[in-house]
């Protein structure tokens, strides 16, 4: 079955970073786009960011441009979330999930997720 295993998360100060990872199983990683969600406590589920099959796009929040960077390794199966100057709002648990779709930025277009790491920024 297919399996979408993020890890990376932890805690970190403000203005610090951190690099999630994704690794995928159980599927055929280079048909899929990839896209990471987070969802803080008490708050909906909101897109971060997403790249194409081929790595020749990618889309970000305005909550995170020019502060986070997706990547993917279609060798490794992997999609990466590079995090830089963390804010404490930033707060919460990061998922990835893939679609097939070519809608990116809406939670309900992604086919798989997986089940989350948490990330916590103590200012």
């Amino acid at each position: 079955q297919v399996q979408l295993v993020e890890s990376g998360g932890g805690l970190v100060q403000a203005g610090g970073s951190l690099r999630l990872s994704c690794v995928a199983s159980g599927l055929t990683f280079s048909t899929y786009a990839m896209g990471w969600f987070r969802q803080a406590p008490g708050k909906e589920r909101e897109f971060v960011a997403a790249i194409t099959r081929s790595s020749g796009s990618t889309l970000n929040a305005d909550t995170v441009k020019g502060r986070f960077t997706i990547s993917r390794d279609n060798a490794k199966n992997t999609v990466y979330l590079q995090m830089d100057s963390l804010k404490p709002e930033d707060t919460a648990v990061y998922y990835c999930a893939a679609t097939s779709s070519g809608t990116y930025i809406y939670s309900v277009k992604y086919n798989y997720w997986g089940q989350g790491t948490q990330v916590t920024v103590s200012s």
